[in-house]
């Protein structure tokens, strides 16, 4: 253990009772925390479990969030002020797979460890990686929507920003469904770059240019959300499905307005990324790759859901270790 970092014998909470057991060990580590925007509510979830867990470890975290959504040269900026103040460890969403390399690699160089989660970045090495399955999740919640339309309709996809791996898996996902339903017809597949404006304003040409669309396969809930306004301003009717599992999905599952959402589970991998960090800076065991299984919350399971995100309960390592198939 490094010297300048403190020891304590604690407790720790029963939100992560054995993630940690060691009687004497370091905390008060700081962890920087990268994610991609503030206007996608997916990111709020991550950040809220990554502050959870590191509260609950007695470590700190700063938050680096671009002022403007997915901004690369932002993040490269934010990543040169990280190297300088050389936080104990980072958790880092890239805001481009590609791009974002030579900053991890500046990471790498500056010997900052760090946990990669959600977005797998194509380069740099990391003491972890945290994130989901994004096919599966397309797949199975584009599924639920086409049993729910019984197997046939006009469809159409609202996609993520083109070239992003969540949405090239997540799509390729939604498609294969359609594959699998003869009776389903894709009518278009446009993007909406995870943005709910930008959804929305896809949604009001799609409508003008067909008369009939029963199903909307949305990349992500806030898509879908304004995949949703846009067709009570036009006063017709579609199923809707998004993928994150945020609240603002959640409420709209129960109201009926949204029929489904796979859960993409940020506040998880908010957890997982955390813990990993944290472990490793304390020289304990780490899982150096942890892929989420998919869930689809519909109007018969959401309650698990249906809380405030501080109080949920992050996973213990016993349950990371069952979610790596350890």
């Amino acid at each position: 253990m490094k010297q300048h970092r403190k020891l304590a014998c604690a407790v720790l909470p029963l939100l992560v009772a054995g993630v940690l057991a060691t009687p004497a060990r370091a905390d008060g580590e700081t962890l920087a925390v990268f994610t991609k925007n503030q206007t996608n509510p997916f990111f709020q979830t991550v950040r809220i479990g990554a502050d959870v867990m590191a509260k609950a470890l007695n470590a700190k975290t700063l938050h680096y969030i671009p002022t403007k959504p997915d901004s690369i040269p932002e993040q490269l900026s934010q990543i040169e002020d990280v190297v300088v103040k050389k936080p104990s460890a980072i958790i880092f969403t890239p805001v481009d797979y590609k791009a974002m390399v030579p900053g991890v690699e500046k990471i790498n160089a500056a010997k900052i460890p760090v946990v990669n989660i959600t977005d797998r970045s194509a380069g740099g090495k990391f003491v972890s990686f945290v994130g989901a399955d994004d096919y599966s999740l397309g797949l199975e919640t584009a599924r639920h929507l086409l049993k729910t339309l019984g197997g046939k309709g006009n469809i159409v996809i609202i996609e993520g920003v083109k070239g992003s791996l969540t949405n090239v898996d997540r799509v390729k996902g939604f498609n294969d469904a359609l594959k699998e339903n003869s009776g389903a017809k894709l009518l278009a597949s446009q993007p909406g770059n995870y943005q709910r404006l930008q959804a929305l304003q896809v949604m009001e040409n799609l409508m003008q240019s067909n008369s009939q669309i029963d199903g909307v396969l949305a990349a992500n809930d806030a898509m879908a959300i304004g995949a949703i306004e846009a067709l009570d301003g036009a006063n017709r009717k579609a199923q809707v499905i998004g993928i994150n599992g945020t609240k603002e999905a959640v409420d709209a599952i129960k109201s009926g307005k949204l029929l489904a959402s796979g859960d993409y589970n940020g506040f998880a991998q908010g957890c997982l990324g955390t813990m990993m960090a944290i472990r490793s800076l304390r020289d304990m065991p780490v899982i150096t790759e942890i892929v989420l299984k998919p869930t689809v919350i519909t109007k018969d399971n959401y309650q698990p859901f249906d809380m405030p995100l501080e109080a949920r309960t992050c996973p213990s390592w016993e349950d990371a270790t069952k979610l790596a198939g350890k």
